[in-house]
């Protein structure tokens, strides 16, 4: 009996260790890549806001290029 106990207490541990922290990081935006935030981590950007006002946070590596500027003749 108890090593049953203890070994539903390990996979709920370990469950749980794989859920992410907040409510909002279910909340995606820039086409799935960016995550709705209030603040941004180090390794990502803000790019908007989100519908309820929170930031669009874009890890470095899946921000856009910008097109290069046309020279003016």
């Amino acid at each position: 009996m108890a090593r049953t106990q203890l070994l539903l207490l390990i996979v709920a541990l370990l469950v749980l260790g794989h859920a992410p922290p907040g409510r909002t990081e279910f909340k995606r935006c820039w086409k799935g890549q960016g995550s709705c935030r209030t603040y941004c981590m180090r390794q990502e950007s803000f790019m908007h806001l989100c519908p309820d006002a929170s930031l669009c946070c874009l890890a470095y590596s899946f921000q856009p290029t910008r097109p290069p500027k046309p020279d003016d003749e």
